[in-house]
């Protein structure tokens, strides 16, 4: 029998202890929030990329009565970068999540999304790192593979990691 252990660095952050840009790719990510469309679960999620040209791209989730065709607003934000900039890696993503418009506790990608984060990952051959923006403090990962460490990609049955 073997063992692994699996482990997950992440830190948080005050929004004092951030930088500008960090800041403003947050900052974008709450005015996509403001344009979420979740009238059945209320709950407006706002993400943002900041991509490595200094473009800064965003989207909010998109609900729809015939559930599950709404989509979520780090899939909106991702498929859009990387179709309007698909040579561009992304160098940071934010996501903030709020009911009524009040700012939550920093809240994760859901497992959808964190396949596509990963697979734009594999794919821009480039970890980008993730802001989980929260109400009072920031979560900073360094890369999707931090969310989904077992992610499914095309390396799946080689021996290339």
């Amino acid at each position: 029998m073997k063992e692994l252990k699996i482990i997950t660095t992440l830190k948080t952050y005050t929004y004092q202890e951030l930088n500008s840009a960090d800041m403003q790719v947050i900052e974008a990510a709450r005015q996509a929030m403001l344009n979420a469309y979740a009238p059945y679960s209320r709950f407006n999620v706002g993400c943002a990329v900041l991509l490595a040209n200094n473009t800064i791209i965003q989207a909010s989730n998109q609900e729809n009565i015939a559930f599950p065709s709404g989509s979520c607003a780090e899939a909106n934000t991702v498929n859009y970068a990387k179709a309007q900039h698909p040579d561009v890696a992304i160098s940071t993503l934010a996501i903030i999540a709020g009911t009524d418009n009040n700012i939550v506790d920093f809240i994760s990608p859901c497992g959808n999304c964190r396949q596509i984060l990963a697979e734009v990952e594999h794919r821009q051959k480039h970890p980008f790192r993730i802001l989980l923006a929260g109400k009072h403090e920031i979560c900073i990962l360094n890369s999707a593979s931090d969310l989904l460490p077992f992610g499914f990609n095309a390396n799946i049955g080689s021996t290339q990691p």
